[in-house]
């Protein structure tokens, strides 16, 4: 039977993921409503290190993740409470936690292959960057075709309507006619949810040779059907338990 080779409880609700591709280091935006704070983790998907779980910033609720490259945790401020934009760059080691540097002028449009791509929030029309992640010094002006987007190595489960399942291969009787689904290696990773006195429940199965190796109840209790439970990057399987609990297994 497999077992989870990372398995840490959070103080909120686990919002955002980001994975550095390179380091293998995951940071986690940690959301709690009650307290009205955001706080920050990193841990490494690669060897199971820990190295924070309750990083918290000046603002205390409106702030977010932006990506992790390079082992630099790049955070943001929102512009307004009620609203999406975003506003400032802060760039944290995913190690140790310290802030490497901070620009509130500029704001993260996306990751390339050669760094953070950002703008001057002052200047109209949006003029694009490249940016030093280590540094947050200005590289050159953004050149698409130079700066191609970095890929992220994370795959997404599939949904699959439960009439093109191979016959007896869910372990459960799933509710509705869709069920997240998605191959590797040897395995056959799948969340349903399930209909137990009342209440939906959602699953997470993994199977090889048409033998359950792995099974956990993500949630209980819940009004209606949860989004994908899991993600994929390279052989890790990481999946949130409970809102505030991240697994990760390696398949």
């Amino acid at each position: 039977m497999l077992q989870p080779f990372i398995s840490q409880t959070l103080n909120g609700t686990i919002w955002r993921l980001q994975i550095d591709g390179e380091t293998g280091i995951m940071a986690i935006e940690i959301r709690n409503e009650t307290d009205k704070q955001t706080s920050f983790a990193s841990l490494n998907i690669l060897t199971g290190q820990t190295y924070f779980t309750a990083l918290t910033l000046p603002e205390r609720w409106l702030t977010g993740i932006e990506a992790i490259y390079k082992g630099i945790m790049l955070l943001h401020y929102y512009k307004h409470e009620s609203g999406p934009e975003h506003k400032s760059i802060i760039a944290i080691n995913a190690i140790t936690s310290a802030e490497l540097w901070s620009n509130y002028s500029l704001a993260f449009d996306h990751l390339s292959i050669n760094g953070p791509v950002v703008y001057n929030t002052n200047i109209q029309p949006k003029k694009l960057f490249v940016v030093d992640v280590l540094t947050g010094q200005t590289l050159r002006p953004y050149d698409a075709g130079t700066d191609k987007p970095l890929e992220n190595d994370i795959v997404i489960p599939e949904m699959t309507p439960v009439n093109q399942m191979v016959p007896g291969i869910l372990p459960d009787e799933p509710y509705g006619n869709m069920v997240h689904y998605l191959n590797h290696n040897s395995y056959r990773i799948v969340s349903l949810h399930t209909l137990k006195n009342g209440a939906l429940q959602q699953h997470l199965y993994i199977i090889n040779n048409n033998d359950v190796v792995y099974h956990d109840l993500l949630n209980q209790d819940i009004q209606k059907l949860q989004p994908e439970a899991f993600v994929l990057h390279k052989n890790a399987l990481i999946y949130i338990k409970n809102k505030a609990e991240i697994k990760v297994l390696k398949l």
